[in-house]
């Protein structure tokens, strides 16, 4: 567990921190850890110049699970998708809208960071197995280095997200904490 370095053109993705996800519990890290990790993360992207791109989910995929998200017909609340005001949204950053788990499915993310000249992409937010690794995974699959900062991605189940941290990430990323991703960029 030791990200090597950091590439001149690095992103940070911030995945589903939002108003309607980070009150739900986490583990191993709170939500309220993990946002406040994140914002530290684009602040020093932004200080660098870096691209920040921020992610939100408002809807889903359409096809049958054994397990549907269910809602139980409840409505959402109107600010449900809203990313949370700790990120600091600044103009430029890039924001994106899914309505997958992965960031780049039927998304233009993959064209707003190669118009950047973006080779590497550092990856936090919530949950570990679900939104975080499928953006890994496609970021992965479409040739950028991707770092995982792993104080700062928490699941709603804990042997997910230990099986995303240990065994997944291992194989298409490498990972470290967010103060050892700071000192990099710094």
């Amino acid at each position: 567990m030791s990200a090597t370095q950091l590439d001149p053109r690095t992103a940070l993705v911030l995945v589903d921190l939002q108003k309607g996800i980070v009150g739900r519990p986490t583990v191993p890290h709170s939500s309220a850890e993990v946002v406040e990790r994140g914002a530290r993360l684009a602040a020093a992207f932004r200080k660098a110049e870096l691209p920040v791109v921020l992610v939100n989910v408002t809807g889903g995929a359409p096809g049958r699970t054994d397990q549907p998200m269910s809602r139980g017909g409840a409505q959402l609340p109107a600010d449900w998708a809203e990313l949370v005001p700790e990120l600091d949204r600044q103009p430029g950053d890039i924001t994106v809208t899914k309505q997958q788990w992965g960031a780049f499915h039927g998304t233009n993310l993959d064209l707003e960071l190669r118009r950047r000249g973006v080779t590497q992409v550092v990856v936090a937010g919530i949950a570990t197995s679900i939104g975080v690794e499928s953006t890994a995974r496609a970021a992965h699959e479409h040739g950028y280095h991707v770092t995982i900062a792993t104080d700062a991605v928490t699941d709603l189940d804990t042997d997910a997200h230990r099986n995303s941290v240990e065994r997944i990430f291992p194989r298409m990323s490498e990972t470290d904490t967010t103060d050892n991703i700071l000192a990099l960029l710094g």
